[in-house]
């Protein structure tokens, strides 16, 4: 992890030595940590107490080594997950990445399942990316170039298997994001990968039934 990363979980550190225990989570990666859900949820008229425990670019090995301070420790009553699509690389995995992305979540998923047996967990489904940006650089199609829709929907096929094989709830947010090529709609696009606040109220309308 770089140093970013890490004072970002010694501050969630602090910060959880003063949450409220059975509360609603949001953990996982950038795709989380940048969804305004507190905001959102609020300005829509919902009273729950929502943390969020999201880090910008963790992949599935680094939330296991991290997984106390971004998600045991809190003991949520519901847990909304979004982690691994910077898993989604060979440059670290070669062409085992799909494996290995899977089987970490497996554990992800049976250690909190261990830790906190009565929380109702909920795998959302990676979103849509967008290879095919106007204002793209040649490094970027290089970072995102497997975040294909066929590759996207096929471990959104093995998450919603995981889900199925755990009894955990499977979150497909997809339908209002995606075009007609299957890729990120371009105006909720910051990089082909991240998105926009209005993609997120996208994503709250599908979320907002699972809250209460």
């Amino acid at each position: 992890m770089n140093n970013e990363q890490m004072i970002k979980i010694k501050n969630f550190d602090y910060l959880n030595q003063n949450i409220l225990k059975g509360k609603i989570l949001f953990t996982g990666s950038s795709l989380m940590e940048q969804f305004p859900i507190c905001e959102i949820a609020r300005s829509k008229g919902f009273d729950e107490v929502i943390y969020n425990r999201g880090v910008g670019g963790l992949n599935t090995d680094e939330f296991l080594e991290n997984i106390n301070t971004l998600l045991l420790d809190l003991e949520p009553s519901k847990i909304f997950i979004n982690i691994g699509t910077n898993d989604i690389t060979e440059a670290r995995y070669g062409d085992k990445w799909m494996s290995h992305l899977m089987d970490n979540f497996c554990k992800i998923i049976e250690t909190t399942k261990d830790s906190i047996p009565n929380a109702e967990i909920y795998i959302m489904a990676f979103y849509p990316a967008n290879l095919h940006l106007p204002w793209h650089t040649e490094e970027a199609i290089q970072w995102m170039k497997l975040r294909t829709p066929e590759n996207i929907q096929m471990c959104n096929e093995y998450l919603k298997e995981i889900a199925n094989k755990y009894e955990c709830y499977y979150i497909d947010c997809n339908a209002g994001l995606v075009n007609e090529n299957g890729e990120q709609k371009t105006e909720y696009a910051i990089d082909g990968v991240h998105m926009y606040a209005n993609g997120y109220l996208n994503v709250f309308e599908v979320v907002k039934s699972y809250l209460n």
